[in-house]
């Protein structure tokens, strides 16, 4: 009797396919971005022939019964797959930390992946018996299934081979480039394992600088030596000599909805901090030059009129944003003493394909879903992160800097111009609007940050000399975002070198 397919193991294939695409969607795609991060080339390239490993034995299972030696070469595919995926699990310790829910994903996986290769194997096995070839056969919507799976995990294995080749070739300026003139000091960085914090410790020590950062879990900060973490500032010595202090903590306020337990933490991790740092300059028998205080350009309000710079007045608007920012400030201005030299950065939105609002639209931009906000005529005040770090040091080694200091480009532009740019940039159109209402649905984090209108300049920078090496969005999206052609003659050195 030919072995068949039963409707138990139709079904734990089905589980698996739904898993695997939760995996690849939420996972690879939308949260962890693994086509743009550098790092992940060699896990792109082992998802690449995982997926083609399925989507031929999808389409095989789909709409055949294989007999013989075609049989046997399924089952050795599956097996094979087994050896993939392992070495995608080592892989992926040694390059990146897996989010909790991915690793309880993929145990699942495992797991139910070996139920399916219990059931499947010995249908095979027995299928082997027969004679070599490809009998048709048709499983009804258990045959769609398979056929709309097999489809699918080949486009995404082009998917990933195709970034696995581009993420060498995509433009990261060094640390070195980023630093600015001054003499080696020690840094403490509040705030330091966030996306703006990790570019700006990685350049403080291309250039020698010692680094102190405060972290809630020293264990988990991943930050590269040398680097001195502590989890509590009452951790630093009254005779720590400590120069500059860079204080960005704080809970990010453009992720997730702002709930009244989520604004009280946010007000709590900026104005705790900058109060604790207080008590500690008071400790301090050696008090810094300086201190660069986190802010944003919320500061002006969600609609300012007209061109802002930091000597512009401000109404007040009543908005959540701006008074956390108006109230943060005040905080770090109380630390101002004849010593101590107080900069409030005024942070507009921060610009690099590694972490921030640009992240977040890659992987829509490049499925096709660009959108413009309404009619695309809000401004949006933006600066790329290698001009934020630059930006920051360069406030600390210009004494004449103090106050309130706009971290944004000199070019603002609006919204329907910075979805068409990043785009370009792409090689994607841009074709959807996302009304204003819609948008507004989502609260203040709709409301106070992604239909914000804020045309701001950085007016003081300029003046006291500081050159932009992204001024201008479109050469800036083209310089991150696109690929560089590799020189024949370098590629053919490169290879004749191993």
């Amino acid at each position: 009797m030919t072995p068949t397919i039963t409707l138990l193991l139709w079904t734990f294939i089905a589980i698996q396919i739904a898993m695997g695409a939760l995996d690849t969607l939420y996972h690879h795609e939308l949260t962890e971005r693994l086509a743009w991060r550098q790092s992940q080339a060699g896990e792109l390239k082992l998802h690449a022939i995982r997926n083609v490993a399925y989507g031929i034995a999808f389409g095989v299972l789909a709409i055949f019964q294989p007999g013989g030696l075609v049989a046997f070469g399924l089952i050795a595919l599956l097996i094979a797959e087994v050896g993939v995926t392992l070495k995608d699990f080592a892989e992926e310790d040694l390059t990146r930390k897996l989010p909790t829910t991915e690793r309880l994903l993929h145990t699942l996986m495992t797991a139910n992946y070996g139920v399916v290769l219990a059931l499947l194997i010995p249908v095979l096995y027995g299928w082997g018996k027969l004679p070599t070839g490809l009998t048709p056969i048709w499983y009804g919507w258990w045959s769609v299934m398979l056929l709309m799976s097999a489809a699918a995990v080949m486009v995404f294995a082009v998917r990933d081979f195709h970034a696995a080749l581009r993420l060498p070739r995509l433009p990261r300026r060094k640390a070195t480039t980023l630093l600015m003139p001054g003499a080696q000091k020690t840094w403490l960085i509040t705030g330091g394992t966030g996306f703006i914090g990790r570019r700006l410790i990685a350049t403080l020590q291309a250039g020698g600088h010692r680094v102190i950062v405060l972290t809630r879990n020293a264990v988990t900060a991943n930050l590269p030596a040398p680097v001195t973490l502590i989890t509590d500032l009452n951790q630093i010595t009254a005779d720590t000599r400590i120069d500059t202090v860079v204080n960005f903590a704080g809970e990010a306020l453009a992720q997730g909805l702002w709930t009244a337990k989520r604004k009280a933490e946010f007000r709590r991790s900026r104005l705790e901090t900058t109060r604790n740092l207080g008590q500690l300059f008071k400790r301090l028998h050696h008090t810094p030059d300086v201190l660069i205080n986190g802010s944003a350009i919320g500061v002006y309000g969600v609609t300012p009129k007209g061109v802002m710079d930091e000597y512009a007045a401000i109404k007040n608007d009543g908005s959540f944003a701006q008074t956390l920012c108006q109230d943060w400030e005040t905080e770090a201005e109380k630390l101002k003493t004849p010593v101590i030299r107080i900069v409030a950065l005024r942070i507009g939105m921060v610009l690099d394909r590694d972490g921030g609002a640009l992240a977040q639209l890659l992987i829509p931009t490049e499925l096709g879903g660009g959108a413009t906000f309404g009619r695309g005529d809000i401004m949006m005040s933006w600066i790329t992160r290698d001009d934020l770090v630059r930006m920051i040091q360069f406030a600390a080694h210009t004494p004449q800097i103090n106050g309130p200091v706009n971290g944004t480009a000199p070019t603002p532009v609006t919204n329907l111009v910075f979805t068409r740019t990043v785009a370009k940039a792409l090689h994607r159109p841009t074709l959807m609007r996302i009304p204003k209402t819609l948008i507004g649905l989502m609260g203040g984090l709709g409301k106070e940050i992604l239909l914000a209108d804020q045309n701001i300049l950085p007016r003081k920078t300029l003046a006291s000399g500081f050159t932009f090496l992204d001024p201008d969005i479109g050469p800036a999206m083209m310089s991150h975002l696109r690929a560089q052609k590799i020189n024949p003659r370098l590629k053919a050195q490169r290879l004749a070198h191993g």
